[in-house]
């Protein structure tokens, strides 16, 4: 039977473990339980300890429940791609050169 699962190279999966991580601390920085937390998010705690792992197969809203179960840091999800430099950059080079403005009539 093949695995289940989502496959990440493993640079993507090193962030997703930096992520997990970083929502563990914040959890403990909190004193907060894992129950607790699970209890909040209304997920088991099995699903807050994956996402401590930063487990690719949980789902984002998940993510984002846990987050606001650790007093409202959900709104951190905002951040994602906010500053999308490389983006702006190619919309830029797509632009058009500046056309010049119609020309008047004398009676205007």
């Amino acid at each position: 039977m093949p695995e289940r699962g989502v496959k990440l190279l493993p640079k993507q999966q090193q962030m997703m473990e930096q992520v997990g991580q970083q929502i563990k601390l914040a959890r403990l920085r909190r004193n907060l339980s894992v129950e607790l937390v699970a209890n909040r998010a209304r997920v088991s705690k099995a699903t807050v300890y994956n996402v401590e792992k930063g487990s690719p197969s949980v789902a984002i809203g998940i993510y984002v429940a846990v987050l606001h179960a650790l007093n409202g840091m959900d709104k951190d999800i905002l951040l994602i791609a906010k500053d999308d430099e490389l983006g702006r950059e190619l919309q830029d080079l797509n632009l058009l050169t500046r056309k010049r403005a119609p020309r008047r009539n004398k009676g205007e």
